[in-house]
């Protein structure tokens, strides 16, 4: 019976966890990783907003006039709407990255949708008045749930560029490096702008944003555009994740 049961939950979790995964992490089903624009390429910013990182990194964009999408946490979010503001003020494309920064894995599908993504979406849209339909879980981890409910309301964003910015001792010159031979027309690029979910440098910010001041200089040299996510999919796409007309995004937010 004990075998039975032992036998049972694993083949749930392997239903669960591990199909998912495969499906979206391995052969890329159902998920947006890469874009089509010519020349575009996505920056792309979790686990914020962050009081300290995040008002520099938007100075940095704004030096350099580049747009680029933050997958936000809502509990961050609540605490700091201003940047929130700041960010959909400056053209960015804001994005739901749960409420807090817990797996899909260890939440039931009604759970992360409701208490974690719709419940993010709903903080970004009263802050911004317009609603978030882009979306991206933490450590791009799905349940098999996630496959069935949140693709009718979300488009979910993960990379085809990730160079560990988070992690201790990762210098800048490093990053630096590792950004510009990975980067091509197309390319989805992760990157963090706080460092206090688990196992995230506290300091690694500070060294993305310097490291990515200088690759800014060198792409834009070569001719590449930095672009939101929405923009750097085929324009043809149309439904959840459709790209919003400038007009309504330049439009006066809430206070």
């Amino acid at each position: 019976m004990m075998q039975m049961f032992i036998t049972l939950s694993i083949d749930v979790m392997i239903l669960y966890m591990l199909v998912p995964f495969i499906l979206t992490r391995i052969c890329r089903w159902g998920v947006l990783s890469k874009g089509t624009v010519k020349k575009g390429i996505a920056f792309t910013f979790d686990d914020g907003p962050d009081p300290l990182y995040t008002p520099c990194l938007l100075d940095l964009l704004k030096e350099h006039e580049v747009k680029a999408t933050f997958f936000v946490l809502g509990s961050k979010a609540e605490k700091y709407p201003k940047l929130i503001q700041r960010m959909y003020q400056e053209g960015h494309q804001i994005g739901i990255h749960n409420y807090i920064h817990t797996s899909n894995w260890v939440l039931s599908p009604w759970k992360s949708k409701r208490e974690q993504a719709d419940r993010t979406a709903d903080i970004v849209e009263r802050i911004t008045g317009e609603r978030p339909t882009f979306y991206r879980p933490p450590w791009g981890l799905l349940n098999l749930g996630d496959l069935l409910l949140m693709r009718k309301s979300y488009r979910i964003v993960l990379w085809s560029v990730m160079v560990g910015d988070w992690k201790p001792m990762v210098s800048a010159k490093q990053l630096k490096y590792t950004l510009l031979k990975r980067i091509k027309p197309g390319s989805i690029v992760v990157l963090h702008d706080s460092g206090d979910t688990l196992g995230a440098d506290k300091e690694a910010p500070r060294h993305m944003i310097t490291g990515l001041k200088e690759v800014l200089e060198d792409i834009q040299g070569q001719g590449l555009r930095c672009v939101r996510t929405d923009e750097l999919i085929d324009k043809d796409v149309r439904g959840i994740g459709e790209v919003v007309p400038r007009a309504k995004r330049s439009g006066q937010v809430q206070s």
